[in-house]
């Protein structure tokens, strides 16, 4: 490092300066990483022995770094930790004035600084009331003046740690588990804090100051490098936002890649996510040691107690419990037994991880280790025991994960499943998942075993929802890359020909069911037919049906609901009677509920629109609801939304308003409705619109029904019969909606975010014997559907049904519109009105 002149920095703290000298430091890009951070360091270091000398001080006074200054590694904005420790010799004025004169050329530089003025029993009280300051004094490190004093007060603190350690680790394992459930696991944000969430930097700080109390030690292999990685992307983070900040955001993500020389911002998360990964683990491990330790220390005295005082003549005898063939539990743990041999029993790792998993034990780290270093590979196929392991341990509930996890720490789980790579630590950039894509996998065989009773076959669901998703780490439509790749891996574990299709069939289609029951018209024949057609067989059918609540259960909570459910259960049903041989149903008009009747035979009465507004209840689970009386919600899932390419936010089961019009069938009633909706600032989260034939004493006709669920922007709800009067105008064109809306926007522009991608429309191959299917994606906006359909009235096609739904930002429609006369549009017409839809909607 080249050395610069201290007294310069103490006489002249300014760019000429530390600070000149530090802007050179941080521009150099040949020395990143960990030369950097120590260069910093005692750059600064050098600094400030300079203002420390230059303030003259009385003997018996030291300059100190703590904290993460005080191990050497400092990041381009961190703080500085700084101790100005005294023997108690001199004045409290001498004190105060060399605290000030090395302070606040400091503070004048614009620098952080964290400071404090203890003697050495004030610091040892302090950090014995508080926590945080005896982790920092850890780390204590001499810049300036006494080093002795410094030594000594870091002997007397370490010892203080130590002894009190069996009272201070367990209020540390309770700080560390609040600031997890606070900030949430690092590799598992999208933008996640990488010092404070879990797995991050101050875990890596929590292990080192276990390790010194002695009482337990962090598995070693790949720490250091993983907190490494953590910093060097901090120090990234710092350069390219030029701000003191952990927090790694979105749209700071390329920038950061970019620093490190990284491909693009999704390498940068899984480099992130892997080191914070090995420190989770690490953390896992660490804590259930001290605890293990302190349960120990805890039981000998009443051990002792209950033995008179006698100690026996030794320690008591290890108790080991078979669990499996090689497997045993000890000590609270799942060890190889003492027969045990790896290197000739090539199934043992998954026997001991099923056994593990079902007796709901962590499988101890060394056991882990010997096993990846000594265990024989598995022939391929493999043998109908290590496939029927396998099974187990995805079957085992919530405990697979932490035994899945102890795996992947040591590499066990590429090595049995290569493909597995391509998706470990991959993020999904949406923040509807809960979980990277090798968690979700097996997140989604979690929620699978709790479904294993309702198909027949247990064994290829729980397989089917571990590949779901492998088709992620490879470019274009998961689910087809996906159905080669586990196509491969079921015949590499040992299925046979026939078990290996249904596996393939069901990772190829795992969207379907949800895609289909929220997206298409289930009273079109042709959609039952198009499904089953796919699926093939009811054995696939179940399995898929099953494969698809477990899927969205472990996605997150905004992409499963009862009204999904139902709507999928439909369609199974509809789908199952056709694969069992029923003839396939004629089109009939949608049976509407008792109150869509009696709002239709009013309305077909009058001649004039019908409302009813009702108050929409969160998260019903009432599943049997008719879908009247839950609005008609034709809402695409979340992680189909995603599957396009799109991002939305999570939303959970929409509350608001249930908003029921019936109205004579006419031109115009889509953006009439849809457009006095947007003038009264009333939101369309999901909305479904149907032609019914309703035959009543006046005589057959058609009523169209609209079901919406709505909620108001700001402000209360409109009343029904301001809603009915504008719409009464809005048909007969004496309320002219564009202009209304125009005047609106001109008057409250909207503020310019994030440039929106372009809207997208495409005609569906939907196969539909009673209409063309039009797909429109946009940006949500007011009066978005209103455009919509007056494009369509504009286009002189007849909106036979409508499934719309709000995603976020993101508006989802697919519309079954025909010809006036009711005949499906031929293909080139269908081309021209997507094109036209999509123009008008730009």
């Amino acid at each position: 490092m080249t050395s610069v002149d201290v007294s310069t920095q103490a006489e002249d703290p300014g760019p000429s300066g530390y600070s000149a000298a530090r802007l050179r430091l941080l521009g150099e890009k040949e020395r990143p990483g960990p030369p950097r951070r120590t260069a910093l360091a005692r750059l600064t270091d050098d600094w400030l022995t300079g203002l420390f000398a230059a303030a003259r001080p009385p003997r018996g006074v030291a300059l100190v770094a703590v904290g993460g200054y005080g191990r050497g590694e400092l990041s381009p904005r961190s703080d500085l930790d700084l101790l100005l420790l005294h023997d108690g010799t001199a004045g409290a004025r001498e004190i105060a004035t060399l605290a000030d004169r090395v302070w606040y050329p400091v503070w004048d530089l614009g620098l952080a600084l964290d400071h404090s003025v203890r003697t050495p029993a004030e610091a040892r009280r302090t950090a014995g009331e508080d926590l945080k300051v005896q982790l920092g004094l850890l780390d204590a490190r001499p810049v300036a003046g006494d080093h002795g004093l410094v030594a000594g007060l870091r002997t007397a603190v370490l010892a203080d740690w130590r002894n009190q350690a069996p009272q201070r680790l367990p209020e540390l394992d309770a700080l560390c588990r609040e600031r997890a459930e606070r900030m949430g696991e690092l590799r598992f944000l999208l933008e996640p804090d990488l010092k404070e969430a879990r797995g991050g930097l101050r875990d890596a700080q929590v292990l080192r100051a276990v390790a010194a109390s002695w009482l337990a030690d962090a598995p070693r292999e790949g720490l250091d490098a993983a907190r490494r990685r953590l910093l060097d992307a901090r120090d990234a983070l710092h350069l390219a936002t030029g701000r003191a900040t952990d927090r790694l955001a979105l749209q700071e993500q390329d920038a950061v890649a970019r620093e490190l020389g990284l491909l693009d911002a999704d390498t940068l998360l899984r480099e992130v996510y892997e080191a914070a990964r090995i420190i989770s683990y690490a953390t896992d491990v660490t804590w259930r040691e001290v605890n293990r330790v302190l349960k120990a220390r805890s039981a000998r005295p009443r051990l002792r107690a209950l033995l008179g005082g006698r100690s026996g003549g030794g320690k008591p005898p290890i108790e080991r419990t078979p669990l499996a063939e090689g497997v045993v539990e000890m000590d609270g743990e799942v060890v190889l037994a003492l027969s045990a041999r790896p290197e000739r029993d090539s199934v043992l790792p998954l026997r001991a991880a099923a056994a593990a998993a079902q007796s709901g034990l962590p499988i101890s780290p060394h056991a882990v280790r010997r096993l990846t270093a000594a265990a024989k590979p598995l022939p391929v196929p493999w043998p109908a025991e290590a496939r029927e392991e396998l099974v187990t341990l995805l079957g085992a509930g919530e405990s697979t994960v932490p035994v899945w996890e102890a795996l992947e720490a040591e590499g066990l789980i590429t090595r049995l499943l290569p493909d597995w790579e391509r998706v470990r630590c991959r993020p999904q950039r949406n923040p509807v998942h809960t979980w990277t894509v090798d968690r979700h996998l097996v997140e989604t065989a979690v929620r699978a075993s709790s479904l294993t009773r309702r198909v027949g076959r247990p064994d290829l669901l729980l397989v089917a929802a571990l590949l779901h998703d492998i088709g992620k780490g490879w470019p274009g439509d998961h689910s087809v890359a996906g159905e080669t790749i586990a196509r491969d891996i079921a015949a590499r574990i040992g299925f046979d020909r026939a078990d290996v299709g249904v596996i393939a069939t069901v990772v190829r289609h795992h969207l379907l069911l949800v895609e289909t029951a929220t997206r298409r018209d289930l009273d079109d024949p042709a959609t039952v037919q198009a499904v089953a057609a796919a699926v093939g067989t009811p054995g696939a059918l179940e399995l898929l049906h099953a494969l698809t609540e477990a899927d969205a259960l472990a996605t997150g909570p905004a992409a499963w609901s009862t009204w999904r459910a139902s709507l999928v259960a439909d369609l199974v049903k509809r789908v199952g009677a056709v694969l069992a041989g029923e003839p396939a149903a004629e089109p009939e008009p949608a049976a509407p509920s008792a109150e869509q009747e009696r709002l239709a035979i009013e309305a077909l009465r009058t001649g004039e629109p019908v409302l009813a507004l009702h108050t929409q209840p969160e998260a019903s689970d009432d599943a049997s609801a008719e879908p009247g009386e839950r609005g008609q919600e034709r809402e695409q899932g979340q992680e189909q939304e995603r599957e396009q390419g799109q991002e939305t936010e999570p939303q959970p089961e929409p509350v608001g308003v249930e908003l029921l019009l019936a109205l004579p069938d006419q031109p115009g009633v889509l953006p009439a409705a849809a457009g006095v909706l947007a003038l009264h600032r009333l939101t369309v989260r999901a909305a479904d619109l149907r032609a019914v034939e309703l035959p009543t004493e006046l005589g057959p006709g058609t009523v169209l029904v609209l079901n919406w669920r709505v909620a108001a922007e700001y402000g209360s709800l409109p009343q029904a019969a301001r809603l009915r009067a504008d719409l009464v105008r809005a048909l007969d064109g004496t309320l002219d909606i564009p202009a209304r809306l125009a005047e609106r926007e001109a008057a409250y522009p909207r503020r310019r975010g994030v440039t929106a991608p372009p809207p997208r429309v495409t005609v569906a191959a939907a196969d539909s014997r009673l209409a063309t299917v039009i797909e429109v994606r946009a940006q949500d906006a007011p009066g978005l559907l209103h455009r919509i359909g007056r494009a369509l009235e504009g286009a002189e096609v007849r909106v036979r049904s409508a499934h719309v739904s709000t995603l976020g930002a993101n508006a989802v429609d697919t519309l079954y519109v025909t010809r006036p006369d009711g005949s499906l549009l031929a293909d080139e017409e269908a081309a021209d009105l997507a094109q036209a839809l999509e123009k008008a909607l730009r």
